[in-house]
């Protein structure tokens, strides 16, 4: 007993001693978590919804650039920056490392409240290498190119030779030890390994490097015997670049999560339909038709993520959240300011659990856009607890109509069954002229809060309500708006009248977003 009283004196003596001198433990790691039946982003020990923007390319190679935009970004209700960190300005010269930079930009997102995800422009940017230091690009014959079909080198380090993935991998994990070290309050909430990794214009690399694998055995990981050709047949030559492709990657996420343990992720250019590999677009990506291949070949790899910048968002979205363990983010979520971008990120994050959304090029945004972005995302704010608390269950929907490639909208009538109810979302507004509504741009998020009790979220949609058990007529008790604060929906009016068409309908005005509370009752 005395040995115990002594042992508890000495480290309450440690501690207080700790706490006079302002130390405090390093804020937990943020992670990925596996929450009922959803996956999500864990910061500082709790769920997180991300709200993001990615920068423009060149807007984080100058902290005075970026220095009149952080405020803007905090102001827009932003709250994590996608923000490249290029390899030809970390490592300037070979071995030596220059962190100055990045350490002046975290400091500016610090003070502004905001957190950070950071892209590793490292050998490839959209598809080509054109980050990469200047000492890896003049030094062709050590870290040599890939090669079309008639031997024209390309801006494009091959990824059949090794000593490219080394020199990346060092650097990447260089950087990795340094915001290990420099960020103990994790501003940095993931990393993007690479970008838009692809070959073009052709579909494999030609070089005698990759020729070589290409005529060597199929990996015994993937499992399939034969050739590149018998096992793939057409579709062998973007096959085989995806997997060295993804198995380069691994070489540098290794390096990088050996030194600081975050969350990884890739992302890929989608294709237009029927475009040809490496013409249409950047062949071998981690895309959904070859995402086997990218889980295989790079298992340090966390998730695959979308960057969508065509109409059909719902259908490629869907894909994404189809695979195996990969949660929703769209890190590149079409250029800022797209009118519809509100009704892709409450379909995302209310029917497909998204753990975040984030348009591109957040610092050029007009102000028009920068408006209506702020608007949606002070309401998923407010909501975030309550959402995150949902994900994974049936108590959460959301809805956007599907836009096909072409822009063809379809505008009929989704319906869910929620908390005893049948709910049925129409996405034209009663009372606004057809001629004034652009009803692809309209959207809405719904909570179940109890049984026959929503919260609904969004703009230019009506809903009605049936009893799931078709027994009897629902009625609407009570309808308020309001505004939500840290999950709290704080009530302003009551809408039992003529916004609600005498309680036959809840209607959410396309001119603006809104947050509705409802109880239904219901009568025989």
């Amino acid at each position: 007993m005395i040995r115990r009283l002594f042992a508890a004196a000495a480290l309450l003596s440690t501690v207080t001693a700790a706490q006079a001198q302002g130390s405090a433990a390093p804020a937990p790691l943020p992670r990925l978590v596996d929450a009922h039946g959803a996956r999500q982003l864990e910061v500082d020990g709790r769920p997180f919804l991300m709200l993001g923007g990615e920068l423009a390319n060149s807007s984080a190679s100058d902290r005075g650039y970026m220095a009149a935009r952080w405020p803007a970004l905090a102001a827009m209700n932003v709250n994590t920056v996608l923000m490249p960190v290029s390899w030809e300005l970390i490592e300037p010269a070979e071995g030596r490392f220059d962190f100055a930079m990045v350490d002046g930009l975290l400091a500016d997102a610090r003070a502004a409240k905001l957190r950070v995800v950071i892209l590793w422009f490292g050998s490839w940017k959209n598809s080509m290498s054109s980050y990469a230091p200047a000492w890896v690009k003049r030094d062709e014959r050590r870290f040599p190119r890939a090669r079309t079909a008639d031997g024209t080198p390309l801006e494009i380090l091959s990824p059949f030779v090794p000593a490219n993935a080394t020199a990346d991998a060092r650097a990447f994990a260089a950087l990795m030890r340094h915001l290990k070290q420099a960020d103990p309050q994790r501003t940095v909430l993931m990393v993007q390994v690479e970008n838009e990794i692809g070959m073009i214009p052709e579909a494999r690399d030609r070089s005698a490097a990759a020729d070589r694998a290409f005529a060597a055995p199929l990996p015994a990981a993937l499992g399939r015997r034969g050739s590149w050709t018998q096992a793939y047949g057409t579709g062998a030559d973007e096959a085989f670049m995806a997997w060295h492709f993804a198995r380069y990657t691994d070489v540098v996420a290794q390096a990088g999560r050996r030194e600081y343990g975050i969350p990884l992720y890739v992302n890929a250019a989608l294709p237009r339909p029927t475009a040809v590999p490496g013409k249409g677009y950047p062949a071998a990506g981690p895309l959904p038709h070859l995402a086997e291949l990218w889980t295989k070949g790079a298992p340090t790899i966390d998730f695959l993520a979308p960057d969508i910048y065509y109409p059909n968002f719902v259908e490629w979205t869907r894909r994404y959240a189809a695979l195996p363990r990969n949660p929703l983010f769209i890190p590149e979520a079409g250029q800022s300011g797209a009118a519809d971008a509100t009704g892709n990120a409450l379909f995302a994050i209310g029917a497909l659990d998204a753990m975040g959304f984030s348009p591109f090029s957040i610092d050029t945004i007009p102000a028009e856009g920068g408006a209506r972005l702020a608007s949606l995302y002070r309401l998923l704010d407010g909501l975030s607890p309550l959402i995150l608390a949902r994900q994974g269950t049936d108590r959460l929907w959301g809805a956007r109509a599907p836009i096909a490639f072409d822009g063809t909208a379809d505008l009929a009538d989704q319906t869910t069954v929620m908390a005893g109810y049948r709910l049925s979302l129409r996405f034209t507004d009663p009372w606004t002229p057809k001629e004034k509504q652009q009803p692809a741009e309209h959207g809405a998020i719904v909570l179940a809060t109890g049984e026959g009790e929503y919260l609904i979220a969004g703009r230019g949609v009506t809903v009605t309500f049936a009893p799931a058990d078709g027994r009897g007529v629902a009625g609407i008790e009570a309808a308020d708006e309001g505004r939500m604060e840290a999950g709290r929906f704080l009530a302003e009016r009551r809408m039992n009248g003529d916004q609600t068409h005498q309680g036959r309908h809840v209607r959410l005005p396309p001119e603006e977003f809104t947050v509705q509370r409802v109880k239904l009752y219901r009568y025989r």
